[in-house]
């Protein structure tokens, strides 16, 4: 799989996203499911932005890593966030750090929603990864 980034500015380059992600000979394309910040045992991180984007960016991984992925495979990011004011203040700490380890930048939308699954939730993640 060869991913080529699309963007026509600079920008984003230090926000840890391209405007689009084309992709050249790809052969499997997983679509995840929305993750959240709910540990093995099914119980949500409570009222700790910072915690639940770690957790949720770990379940991402985990089911990544299931799938015979990675974050390098990442193509397609979107955040659903009851605050944006909230996700923004650990955006670049908690998830562009953890992006830029992993070297994905994907293509994103960040959407403020009025409620999540669950009244705990603050922060859901879902991804589309391609190999």
């Amino acid at each position: 799989m060869e991913k080529i980034l699309i963007n026509p500015w600079q920008w984003q380059n230090t926000r840890g996203f391209a405007q689009a992600v084309e992709v050249a000979h790809g052969t499997s394309t997983l679509y995840c499911a929305g993750q959240t910040a709910t540990d093995a045992k099914g119980v949500a991180v409570v009222g700790d932005m910072a915690a639940q984007l770690a957790l949720t960016l770990d379940n991402v991984e985990a089911v990544l890593n299931q799938a015979g992925y990675g974050y390098p495979n990442v193509v397609r990011i979107t955040y659903y966030t009851t605050s944006i004011q909230k996700f923004l203040q650990f955006y670049r700490p908690v998830v562009v750090r953890r992006l830029d380890q992993h070297g994905c930048q994907a293509a994103s939308t960040l959407v403020e929603v009025t409620a999540l699954a669950s009244p705990d939730y603050q922060v859901e993640i879902e991804v589309t990864a391609v190999k």
